[in-house]
């Protein structure tokens, strides 16, 4: 979904910039550039951010020797910030660990979450089963004290990956806090080539791309498509 994202905001001609906090080895973009970028920064002494290009689109992800990086040795959000003059979105793949994430958003990269200026817009991807409803509303459910306390946006969107419509008896199985979202839900159909080959530094497809355009639209980071203002005549038969 992170990659969806991206590739739509770049098709565009917006610069976006994607990034993982993930362990290098937990990561699902490591294949999502062509090359390793020259361009590293080091806010710590063994977790780096290296910078590669996914066509137009900017891609971040750690580096380090550690076996294990510990969430707060995760750089905050502000050490992310790449080397470019002009910057239109940044899209965090917050995906690897949703558990870990939501235990405490003021530090590590639950800190994405965090109230700031501009307002971070968080989505919950789904799949499209009865076991995914449930953890997404353990997440919801452990986000709950932060959201109340107005450190962090709850996410308000709902993305469902790998169907076009709910299965039979799937959406029942939603609590309260994931049916909430329920009816707005925006569904990405399968796509078995990218299932079985994950991301790469091809494009993603065009009708994964097309279901969630409309969602970037609403937010105000694509324009409007352009009106011809031409009308379709039928003629009618007798």
């Amino acid at each position: 979904m992170a990659t969806l994202l991206a590739d739509v905001l770049q098709l565009s001609g917006r610069c976006a910039l994607m990034i993982d906090p993930a362990d290098p080895s937990r990561s699902g973009l490591t294949m999502a550039a062509r090359s390793e970028g020259p361009w590293v920064a080091r806010p710590h002494s063994q977790v780096h951010i290296r910078y590669s290009w996914r066509a137009q689109a900017l891609l971040a992800r750690l580096e380090t020797t550690l076996p294990v990086v510990a969430p707060g040795a995760v750089p905050q959000p502000r050490f992310w910030r790449p080397p470019v003059r002009q910057l239109h979105a940044t899209v965090v793949d917050l995906g690897h660990d949703p558990w870990r994430v939501a235990a405490h958003p003021l530090s590590g990269p639950g800190a994405w979450l965090r109230r700031g200026t501009p307002q971070p817009r968080p989505v919950l991807v789904v799949r499209p089963s009865r076991p995914s409803l449930l953890h997404a509303e353990q997440v919801l459910a452990r986000l709950d004290p932060w959201a109340a306390c107005a450190e962090l946006n709850q996410p308000t969107q709902l993305l469902v990956m790998g169907a076009k419509r709910w299965p039979e008896g799937v959406a029942g199985a939603a609590g309260r806090r994931v049916e909430a979202l329920l009816k707005d839900a925006v569904f990405v159909p399968y796509d078995s080539e990218l299932a079985a080959s994950g991301i790469t530094a091809s494009v993603t497809p065009a009708r994964l791309r097309q279901a969630i355009t409309p969602v970037l639209r609403r937010w105000g980071l694509l324009p409007e498509p352009m009106s011809t203002g031409k009308r379709l005549h039928r003629r009618g038969r007798s």
